[in-house]
């Protein structure tokens, strides 16, 4: 498999499990703060295990600015997958036309 697509899907699994840890106790609002702090660092240590081999890797071909933009526009994408199907909420239009500024930013830096 390429550099460019073994990133890519270390960094897209990266970021759906990072968005997990921030947004997925969100559903389980009657849990202690410490516990939900504790489960999140929890998931965040497999998060790590492929972000940082993911940056290893991506940088073979891709500079660090044009990994953040990757990494942003995954984050963005995989927040939708978490928003929606974990959580069971939308978005309205006015945030899906922020968030896809923020995609555009990405996708400019990632251009270079």
């Amino acid at each position: 498999m390429s550099p460019q697509t073994t990133t890519i899907l270390l960094l897209a699994g990266s970021n759906l499990i990072m968005n997990l840890a921030w947004y997925g106790h969100l559903k389980f609002k009657a849990a202690p703060l410490a516990l939900v702090i504790f489960v999140a660092w929890g998931i965040a240590l497999f998060e790590y295990a492929l972000q940082v081999p993911a940056n290893r890797i991506g940088h073979q071909v891709y500079s660090a600015p044009q990994l953040k933009g990757i990494q942003e526009t995954l984050s963005i994408l995989t927040f939708f997958v978490v928003s929606t199907l974990w959580l069971g909420e939308g978005v309205s239009l006015k945030q899906l036309v922020g968030f896809a500024l923020m995609i555009v930013a990405a996708v400019l830096i990632v251009g270079d």
